[in-house]
């Protein structure tokens, strides 16, 4: 979008919500992201994650803030299991993995770039 101030995403929660009319792209096995901005590797960013059910994230340090708003479905780290309209705030330094017993779908917000600590580099 050249020259646009805003970037608008309607119906992503709640029962208009058609998750499937995004470009969704490979993250992890069972997991897809849709980037909004930012640039995960090297900054601030932030996307919408979807997971099939079962599917997980490797064990994970932030550098700074992470938001997750769980939007459908369930998404869980070691502390517990979030349910749809749960916000997750993860401290700067806070290591974990994650995993979605049901699926789900989540915006998540990062404050500065994310070290993979376990399994192989992707997204």
């Amino acid at each position: 979008m050249s020259g646009a101030a805003s970037r608008v995403f309607e119906n992503l929660w709640g029962p208009g919500a058609d998750y499937d009319r995004l470009a969704w792209e490979p993250f992890r096995e069972g997991v897809q992201i849709f980037p909004l901005y930012g640039d995960r590797a090297n900054g601030a960013a932030a996307a919408l994650l979807r997971y099939r059910a079962g599917a997980r994230v490797p064990r994970h340090q932030h550098s700074d803030w992470e938001q997750i708003l769980v939007l459908l479905g369930s998404q869980a780290d070691e502390t517990a299991e979030y349910f749809e309209g749960t916000l997750v705030l993860n401290r700067p330094e806070s290591t974990h993995s994650v995993r979605s017993p049901r699926g789900c779908v989540v915006l998540a917000i990062w404050s500065g770039p994310v070290q993979l600590l376990d399994g192989p580099a992707q997204g």
